[in-house]
């Protein structure tokens, strides 16, 4: 086990109760992350999504987090207050059970970077852009094991590699990078 370090976490807190399903987050997440930014809005570019769960008549919102080829099994149902939610109803995992989060032109997963930029937001847009505040954003100190910087960058390529590898193989892969690197 590695040292142990503080370091600070950022979070975006959801009250479900205050969700009034106005997609301003959606929106704003959408038109961050075009290109060039704020050129655009396309919903399902979002890294946030604010879902009907249609068994209690609630919308929750979910950011993208993880990747994964396969589905859960879903068998794990969550009591708040006098409600039952499955555990998708608050799931922002990546994954073939639900069609959210995926790149609408290559397919790749897409995933909340918490609109981290140059220069940096005071606070993510989906944040900044919730009139209800349903939405809330908060920075934290929590102890963490060391991480090496280096590896820390291709940790986030990884996500979208093992997406194309999963969808194209490996060897389409291989093949693709070296006509790139041939050009």
């Amino acid at each position: 086990m590695g040292e142990l370090v503080k370091k600070k976490v950022k979070v975006i807190k959801v009250n479900l109760g205050k969700c009034n399903g106005c997609r301003y987050c959606e929106i704003a997440c959408a038109a961050f992350h075009a290109n060039p930014r704020y050129s655009s809005i396309n919903p399902a570019r979002s890294r946030i999504r604010v879902v009907t769960d249609i068994y209690n008549d609630e919308l929750v919102p979910i950011r993208a987090t993880d990747y994964s080829k396969a589905e859960c099994d879903g068998r794990r149902v969550y009591t708040v207050g006098d409600k039952e939610y499955s555990e998708c109803s608050f799931c922002g995992t990546i994954c073939p059970a639900r069609d959210l989060f995926h790149e609408p032109d290559s397919g790749l997963p897409l995933k909340c970077d918490l609109c981290e930029s140059d220069p940096p937001q005071e606070e993510p847009l989906c944040v900044q852009a919730c009139a209800r505040d349903a939405l809330t954003y908060e920075e934290k100190e929590v102890l963490v094991e060391a991480e090496d910087e280096a590896q820390v960058r291709p940790a986030e390529m990884e996500l979208g590699l093992r997406s194309l590898i999963d969808k194209y193989g490996v060897a389409a892969l291989t093949d693709t990078f070296a006509r790139m690197k041939k050009g």
